[in-house]
């Protein structure tokens, strides 16, 4: 089986318009079967994903878009996010589990997706996430 696009949706960086489109987004995938094990974890990535996306690449800025499209093969799941942001470094973002940055608010969310997801790509602008999970599908 190759890879198939199953979700592709560029909307403006609003929270409210990336909740509807997560819900779309977990809908499709327990229409097709993701496991209930699974699931969870690629909520918060894909939550997690977007977020950053609106609030640090596009800086909440409504003019500015961000692109979600979502990839099967088989059981490999591949979400790609893209902002109109500038971009960042992420080895630059501070380690929310040293004692120095236990109070900032900043880093966990890159940490959550690299500990449930299989990988986490950045491009080499910044501005664009890949997180991909081997997922179990109940036909």
């Amino acid at each position: 089986m190759s890879e198939l696009i199953i979700y592709n949706q560029t909307f403006a960086s609003d929270l409210h318009v990336s909740a509807d489109v997560q819900k779309e987004i977990q809908e499709l995938w327990q229409a097709r079967g993701m496991s209930e094990m699974d699931l969870p974890d690629m909520q918060l990535a894909l939550e997690e994903g977007l977020a950053n996306a609106i609030k640090h690449g596009n800086k909440m800025d409504p003019e500015k878009k961000v692109t979600v499209e979502c990839f099967l093969n088989e059981d490999i799941v591949r979400v790609v996010i893209q902002d109109e942001g500038p971009g960042f470094d992420v080895n630059e973002v501070p380690d929310p589990t040293l004692p120095e940055n236990l109070d900032k608010p900043s880093g966990r969310g890159v940490m959550l997706m690299k500990a449930f997801m299989d990988d986490v790509l950045y491009n080499d602008v910044g501005n664009q996430l890949t997180f991909i999970k081997r997922c179990t599908f109940n036909s």
